[in-house]
């Protein structure tokens, strides 16, 4: 007992000497007074794990003092209150005034924890400690009764990305989030995402400019609904169908001359020929508006540019005669397969799939374009590359004149589509990129006057947060909430200086962002690292938020999976879940609240409840 006594003490002086160090150098750039004790305590969380503990966990365990597994957010009092428990043991003479204190600095860490995170988000509900975020589609611009039903849902954050729509689009979106807020009577806050320096593929050359109608058919191929089509006279381009970020089905339109369309009337008969040479026939059904009139087609058309569109009318006349329009091209996927070469190239030229002789061997490898050509400069044979969220794997084989050739290491079976604007990761490359692009400047004058929270996508240093501090407070930003977005290797490597100079002067917050974060450690990692994110901010008295592909499946197929449930289950930990959109994210808010709601009942942190269990 006196070894182990001996043990742990000596252990308190290695932290306290490791909690001097971290505070002389983090003190000056600490603003809030409020956050020294948070951080002090970070500074002896990393000296308490900078030590194996695992042989001195066991022993105390078998004495039941073990309390180290769950010291991160008041780990000197922990460490206190093994001592003195030690020494009452070992028969030494010892006031339980000690052992109250320890107690009561205890609690005080978890306040801390609630303080911190309400200053970024605001109250929770009263059901829920943890709150739930949603990332909004562009529709949420248009659609106020959607982003009203997200606020009566549950939703406490609208997150809004910046990478995608425009200013006017986000100013809705904002207008639709207040005007909620007063409806409802619910607290929401609007999480501004910046785009930051992402690496993506660059153009693809377009395919043939084609629109299929494609009616509905069950198993046996008989018949069961009609393709719809809008007849568009406004002059813009036809598109395919489509489905929108609400997963509400857009039908396929198709332009055509104006005085032509305003002459349709309901029951007309429009006959063509299809780029098949197939006789096919449109209905007209009824009219949207002066420039849209919708169709129906039984069966399965192509169609094209320049071809005749005949119409007969219902009522009388001889037929009326136009051609189809300009329809967009839409982009020509490149599909890969694992063994196939890519050249990533550093001009702009638009991708294109492997030219093929007549035997179907390659002539000519694909090629796509990276819209930053200055990550050549830091690639080297060997390096991996992963594309699209880590759908495709590849490492680099060779650098040359046009930029890298990749080596296809990872695709499904059926290959993987290959499609512009897609993420690149170079987990192996060193990558200095300013963290914050001209975009992204250009973008805090809008975020500084109508968000809450800014989320600072790819931040790698505190000379990184450094430079979104100073350009914040230039905007009259000083007082707005601040997400450092982990999800590079030198992010997490940097974790503890980011915190610091972060929560030294803004509402701060962390988010685990799994997508990238995963790609750049390897998915094998990602379970252990989000472990010690978790553990880390909690030791600094930090909220989390748990990001990415959380109830995927539900949110966007209405079907999650058993591995989903569980993780939304896991979830709870943090403070704060975010959402992916998707068609049924509202169904996917319901079954989120419910269960966050029934597992903090089971489990704070790390530590269990033991609610009473119904056996």
């Amino acid at each position: 007992m006196a070894q182990l006594l001996r043990e742990v003490q000596s252990l308190r002086v290695a932290i306290r000497k490791t909690q001097k160090q971290c505070m002389e150098l983090w003190r000056p750039h600490i603003r809030q007074r409020s956050f020294l004790s948070s951080a002090s305590n970070l500074a002896a969380y990393l000296g308490l794990r900078r030590h194996d503990l695992r042989h001195l966990q066991c022993r105390l365990g078998n004495l039941g003092l073990s309390s180290l597994g769950r010291s991160e957010a008041h780990v000197l009092a922990s460490l206190d209150a093994i001592v003195h428990i030690l020494k009452i043991i070992s028969g030494k003479s010892l006031s339980p005034k000690n052992l109250t204190r320890a107690s009561a600095t205890m609690a005080c860490a978890e306040d801390f924890i609630k303080r911190h995170t309400n200053r970024l988000f605001g109250l929770p509900p009263t059901h829920r400690w943890a709150r739930i975020m949603v990332t909004f589609p562009s529709e949420a611009a248009s659609d106020y009764l959607f982003v009203r039903e997200l606020v009566l849902r549950g939703m406490d954050c609208a997150r809004i990305n910046c990478a995608h729509d425009d200013r006017a689009t986000w100013q809705r979106m904002v207008e639709f989030v207040r005007q909620a807020e007063q409806e409802t009577g619910r607290s929401c806050k609007i999480l501004m995402d910046l785009a930051g320096p992402k690496l993506r593929t660059g153009p693809v050359i377009p395919g043939p400019a084609v629109i299929h109608l494609k009616p509905k058919r069950d198993l046996r191929g008989n018949f069961t609904q009609a393709a719809s089509v809008i007849l568009d006279g406004s002059g813009n381009p036809g598109r395919p169908a489509e489905r929108d970020g609400l997963g509400r089905r857009i039908p396929a339109r198709l332009a055509v001359n104006a005085e032509w369309q305003e002459q349709l009337q309901h029951g007309d008969a429009i006959r063509f020929v299809d780029t098949r040479n197939r006789q096919r026939e449109l209905t007209v059904l009824n009219r949207i508006s002066r420039n849209e009139v919708m169709a129906s087609c039984d069966e399965g058309a192509y169609l094209r540019p320049g071809i005749e569109l005949a119409c007969h009318h219902s009522k009388h006349g001889a037929p009326a005669l136009t051609l189809v329009e300009d329809i967009a091209a839409q982009p020509r996927p490149i599909i890969l397969y694992q063994g196939d070469v890519l050249q990533l190239t550093r001009a702009p030229i638009l991708g294109e799939p492997p030219g093929m002789d007549e035997d179907g061997n390659t002539l000519i490898p694909a090629h796509i374009s990276c819209i930053q050509p200055e990550v050549f400069s830091h690639l080297k044979p060997g390096h991996r590359v992963w594309i699209d969220d880590g759908r495709i794997g590849a490492v680099v084989e060779a650098l040359n004149d046009e930029g890298a050739l990749l080596r296809v290491t990872q695709a499904r079976t059926e290959g993987e589509k290959l499609h512009p604007e897609k993420g690149l990761n170079f987990p192996d490359s060193e990558l200095n990129f300013p963290a914050l692009t001209e975009k992204d400047l250009r973008d805090l004058d809008f975020v500084a006057a109508h968000a809450d929270m800014v989320g600072y996508s790819f931040v790698q240093s505190a000379q990184d947060m450094e430079q979104l501090i100073a350009e914040l407070a230039t905007r009259g930003g000083s007082k707005i909430g601040i997400v450092a977005k982990i999800e590079t290797r030198k992010g997490l490597r940097n974790l503890p200086e980011i915190i610091i100079r972060g929560s030294g002067r803004h509402p701060f917050g962390v988010m685990i962002a799994r997508g990238d974060l995963a790609v750049e450690i390897g998915y094998a990692r990602m379970a252990e690292i989000q472990e010690e994110i978790l553990w880390l901010c909690e030791a600094a008295h930090v909220p989390v938020i748990w990001a990415t592909q959380v109830l995927e499946g539900l949110v966007k197929q209405n079907f999650p999976s058993r591995a989903e449930m569980t993780d939304a289950a896991m979830a709870e930990r943090a403070e704060c879940v975010m959402l992916n959109k998707g068609p049924f994210v509202l169904d996917a808010i319901a079954v989120l609240d419910n269960v966050v709601e029934k597992m903090q009942a089971h489990q704070q942190k790390k530590s269990s409840q033991l609610r009473a269990l119904h056996w």
